[in-house]
């Protein structure tokens, strides 16, 4: 083969060789082409997977959220279908298995001494209740017979052509009597005051008649009219606007604003009075407070905002007053309430009144009533740990049941609920620590395992002494007429009359729990403070229902 063959055949190898570098090289960059974008869709499903699970856990958030809502809207429903329809007592239900009244002391870190004290306590209030078993004894209606004091008109009736015959007659003494009860209707008339002049003969001295003091100066409105609008409204719950139709139908027509002029004066004179009663409700050692909400007009939005009225009772003299700070249900109000204070107060769970803890000289207490609601409302969610819940509790009150049937003092109370309810209160505190980790601290048996575990001091400080009670329910049957006219009246104007509107329930629930008369205690008030503006050395506790009743004045 010559030379001239072979560089042929080399130069053909050679570019034989060049075009498979050429194809491999162009295979590889196609290679990695592929693979470039592999990795950028790689990326790309990462993302997509990682947007998914985002948009997957924000669904889950939102799945939650919404079974949280429905399963709260359910208990609320349950709660207004039992409000509406069903029975609202929560006295203690006995538990289907009777083992639940017992405790369980394998699950609580108890010492022998405490399970000892337990058991002793459990066995004394059992067979206390086994000898004391009340029969029920159904009562027959039977018809009332009229008061006494009311006065008796009689009507007599003779038999058909008795009258203008009476000699052809014989009446015997025996008759036959039936009373019925008659009202007659109110009347309106005017009082004419007539002041006359005369002259001293001896020293030739001019006199008139004095000015009798009348409530309001320089108006037409007397005692009887004031204490029959303000025992109207703020007694009967009778709107003003109400009161002028009724007033209207007899035959006075009187201005919505004159009526709203002559609140306003009476809520004035009353209020020294009310400071008053303030100052000696805020000297006793041991009240109750609560809040209960009223509307209030906000002219500036156009529309009711819900403000707040505070109460406080002394539960001694039952006495009692409303407080409004311009509708605030703020701790600042309890600090300007109770910074003076020093004794023991006792309140629901609102965290408004957790400061006191910090003041000095004040004893907090809690109320049983409100812990036994919490479990009462979780019956439908956990009627095992509900029930035997509310089984304990009763057993607390079973023990103020035996204080009040042995008509026990304070000190023997005191004695009592040491011995048997404070060791109960204990082993209950630790069901209840032992029980939270068990169930949803959202759920409506959380809430209530919950509340008994914040408050427990101050649910067991009752215990200390014997005047203090286990609840607030006298407090809170004394928001009541407040919740009643409110359902009627629906708002007040302004703060100023809702300010008004405090101190005129405060002295209306004073005459309720001193059992007086509200217009009888009106119209003596109305006749009698202006004997008060001049002379400082009157107490004007004087004034109040309680002090009038014991001085039997009314």
């Amino acid at each position: 083969m010559s030379e001239q063959t072979q560089e042929q055949e080399l130069i053909a190898r050679l570019l034989l060789d060049r075009d498979d570098e050429y194809r491999r090289a162009n295979m590889a960059e196609q290679q990695v082409a592929e693979l470039s974008d592999m990795s950028v869709l790689r990326q790309k499903l990462e993302q997509q997977i990682a947007d998914q699970d985002k948009e997957l856990s924000k669904k889950k958030q939102t799945v939650e959220k919404l079974e949280n809502k429905v399963s709260e809207l359910e208990q609320k429903l349950r709660y207004l279908e039992r409000k509406v329809w069903g029975s609202m007592s929560e006295k203690r239900r006995l538990p289907e298995d009777p083992s639940q009244l017992q405790l369980d002391f394998g699950k609580l870190e108890m010492s022998e001494d405490e399970q000892e004290l337990v058991k002793e306590a459990l066995d004394e209030i059992k067979d206390y209740k086994k000898v004391h078993v009340k029969e029920h004894v159904k009562k027959v209606p039977v018809r009332q017979k009229l008061p006494e004091y009311l006065p008796r008109i009689e009507e007599h009736i003779y038999p058909e052509g008795y009258k203008g015959y009476e000699d052809e007659w014989i009446l015997f003494e025996d008759t036959e009597t039936s009373e019925h009860l008659e009202l007659k209707p109110a009347e309106f008339y005017v009082r004419v005051t007539v002041r006359h002049k005369g002259m001293r003969k001896e020293t030739k001295e001019i006199i008139t008649a004095p000015v009798p003091n009348e409530p309001l100066a320089k108006s037409y409105a007397s005692t009887s009219l004031l204490t029959d609008l303000m025992v109207g409204k703020y007694v009967d719950h009778l709107p003003f606007h109400r009161q002028i139709l009724i007033y209207k139908r007899i035959g006075v027509t009187l201005p919505a604003s004159t009526i709203e002029l002559w609140f306003h004066s009476v809520a004035d004179l009353m209020r020294p009075t009310y400071y008053r009663l303030k100052e000696l409700i805020l000297s006793k050692d041991y009240i109750q407070s609560d809040e209960t909400t009223i509307p209030i007009v906000d002219n500036e939005k156009q529309k009711t905002v819900k403000g707040y009225l505070w109460l406080v009772k002394d539960i001694g003299s039952n006495q009692v007053f409303f407080h409004y700070n311009e509708g605030s249900r703020g701790q600042k109000v309890v600090i300007q309430l109770f910074k003076d204070y020093k004794g023991a107060i006792q309140t629901d769970g609102y965290t408004g009144y957790s400061i006191l803890e910090k003041f000095d000289g004040i004893t907090t207490l809690n109320c049983w009533c409100h812990a036994r609601r919490y479990y009462d409302r979780a019956l439908n969610n956990d009627k095992a740990r509900a029930e035997y819940a509310l089984a304990q509790i009763g057993l607390l009150y079973d023990v103020e049941h035996m204080a009040d049937d042995q008509n026990m003092d304070d000190e023997q109370r005191r004695q009592l609920r040491v011995r048997l309810a404070y060791p109960l209160i204990r082993a209950f505190e630790k069901w209840c620590v032992a029980e939270y980790p068990k169930v949803l601290p959202k759920s409506p048996i959380g809430k209530a395992l919950a509340y008994t575990i914040t408050y427990t001091d101050g649910l067991a400080r009752y215990v200390l002494d014997g005047k203090y009670r286990m609840d607030t329910n006298l407090i809170e049957n004394s928001v009541r007429p407040v919740a009643v006219g409110r359902r009627n009246y629906l708002f007040c104007g302004n703060h100023e009359a809702a300010e008004d509107a405090a101190v005129i329930y405060s002295l209306m629930g004073c005459c309720k729990a001193a059992d007086v008369d509200f217009k009888a205690w009106m119209n003596y008030f109305l006749n009698n403070v202006h004997e008060y503006d001049a002379d400082y050395k009157k107490d004007l506790a004087e004034l109040l229902p309680l002090s009038l009743k014991k001085n039997q004045i009314i």
